[in-house]
């Protein structure tokens, strides 16, 4: 039944003013459960606008008053985790056991930020010259405007919003149309705990959002955790602009498992790596690489666990894997099936649950189990392309360097994990590995919340990362000042200046 109904948030209040809208499914249904609003011209105006007016008293806000308001979002989602966790799992049908787990991860960002005013505390740099002394202050910038994709609704609003709006600016937010849900109930604990108007904005639509912040004078900057190709795109667009970007693209991560492997511990991180979020994550395993000693017994335990992988509806609390996100993410993973097999050169599919056996109810539901296909290569399009869903690739390495010259021959830099009890294995791995995210005995490289996330190379389009002390410089500006004192007696006792013959570009 289609009940939700999205609605922008501008200026502290809800908007239904939008003609055009689109539907909302539950995934795990196949069922239309609400609509989105596509903004108009005048909508993305508007919030420009908005966010523009309410800097200019935001950002003079004392950072103890702003810090309050940081703990509010945190006190707020902790009120209702349950039902934030809801809704994730509602629309975009992430498991409920992992969207609990999303909401926990943002209450935990969020208290990361609230270490705001200890990272932007500047610096003096005393008596330079006579006289003479140095201020370095951190400074908000001014509107920013961030775009989500589906997968994580909670997690990319945590590595934005918090820290944009703690350090001074205002956010204009817009989240995917496919998993806007939760994103309105913050803007509900935004109106709770009194947040002013127009600080944090959220407007829904498509890529006619973002194209207008590019060249606007009023906005500072934009943010995207999306694909690679539209990272690139959007770099352009604030290239023409001037505008600060973080740009967090594609990955392909790849699993290493070496011959002195405990294998308990990599099967269970395998599960979670390849199969959490049913693989819709940007550090998602896809390729499994194992040495030739161990290859066939990996393999074997792989498909032995991946069989008594339940897939089924996202609540319900017995499935470990929920849905993907639409019809066409579906047909996207059975297209690369058949890709991969086509330029096979001896690959075999050895796994496949590409159909299930499901209740009546979830029959329409957007599904597709986990598929294993053994022997890729390093040309097959499953090595090198982004499929995002439940289906991995097997390849044999020599050794520990192959796998090294594997990964750094990706576009992709985002993470890569290793599995071993041998402590040269695990530094060599970390050390000469192109990604800026590594994992020695975990399947999901995320970093915690206190220090940077992102990748390198194709995966990171800039140089800026999110959350921690990368997310603080990225959304403040260094100032500095120079400046000399003078003796309020005079000039008394002091000689009078001589000519030089070199005079300093510098204050002297």
């Amino acid at each position: 039944m289609a009940d939700i109904i999205i609605r922008d948030f501008i200026n502290g209040e809800f908007r239904n003013v939008e003609s055009k809208r689109e539907p909302l499914y539950n995934p795990s249904t196949g069922e239309e459960i609400g609509s989105v609003p596509i903004a108009s011209a005048e909508t993305i105006e508007e919030s420009i606008a908005t966010a523009y007016a309410a800097y200019k008293t935001w950002s003079r806000t004392s950072i103890a008053k702003r810090m309050t308001y940081i703990y509010g979002m945190r006190d707020g989602m902790i009120r209702r985790a349950e039902e934030l966790a809801q809704a994730i799992a509602l629309d975009q049908a992430k498991h409920i056991s992992e969207a609990r787990g999303e909401v926990q991860r943002v209450i935990e960002i969020i208290e990361a930020a609230c270490c705001t005013p200890a990272m932007i505390q500047g610096d003096v740099l005393d008596q330079i010259s006579s006289n003479i002394s140095a201020k370095v202050v951190r400074q908000s910038l001014g509107v920013f405007g961030g775009v989500a994709p589906f997968n994580f609704p909670a997690l990319v609003f945590g590595w934005f919003i918090p820290f944009a709006v703690a350090t001074g600016n205002t956010f204009i937010f817009k989240p995917s149309t496919q998993s806007p849900y939760f994103m309105q109930i913050m803007c509900e604990i935004f109106m709770e705990i009194g947040l002013p108007n127009g600080v944090v904005n959220v407007i829904h639509g498509h890529r006619n959002i973002p194209e207008s912040w590019y060249e606007d004078r009023r906005m500072a900057g934009v943010c995207l955790v999306g694909s690679t190709p539209t990272a690139k795109a959007m770099a352009a667009g604030c290239a023409r602009g001037a505008k600060r970007s973080m740009l967090l693209g594609g990955a392909k991560n790849m699993l290493v498992v070496m011959e002195d492997t405990n294998m308990d511990v990599f099967i269970n991180n395998f599960l979670n790596s390849c199969y959490g979020s049913a693989g819709q994550r940007c550090l998602a395993g896809s390729i499994v690489a194992a040495v030739p000693e161990i290859y066939e017994e990996v393999l074997e335990r792989m498909i032995e666990a991946s069989k008594k992988v339940k897939v089924g509806d996202a609540f319900d609390p017995d499935v470990y894997m929920g849905p993907l996100i639409s019809r066409k993410a579906v047909q996207n993973v059975l297209d690369y099936v058949d890709i991969a097999l086509k330029h096979g050169q001896g690959c075999q599919l050895v796994l496949d649950r590409r159909e299930l056996d499901l209740p009546e109810k979830n029959k329409n539901g957007f599904f597709v189990g986990p598929i294993i296909i053994r022997d890729i290569t390093p040309c097959n399009p499953l090595f090198t392309t982004e499929v995002f869903g439940p289906l991995v690739g097997t390849i044999k390495i020599a050794d520990i360097y192959d796998a090294i010259e594997l990964i750094n021959s990706s576009e992709y830099g985002n993470g890569a994990c290793i599995f071993t009890q041998n402590m040269h294995y695990a530094e060599t791995f970390s050390r000469e590995v192109e990604t800026g995210m590594v994992g020695i005995n975990v399947g999901i490289c995320a970093p915690h919340p206190y220090v940077p996330f992102g990748g390198i190379k194709g995966s990171l389009i800039g140089t800026d990362k999110a959350q921690g002390k990368g997310g603080i410089d990225f959304f403040t500006q260094a100032k500095v000042t120079t400046y000399r004192t003078y003796d309020p007696r005079g000039a008394q006792g002091q000689a009078a200046p001589k000519a030089a013959s070199v005079r300093s570009c510098v204050a002297s």
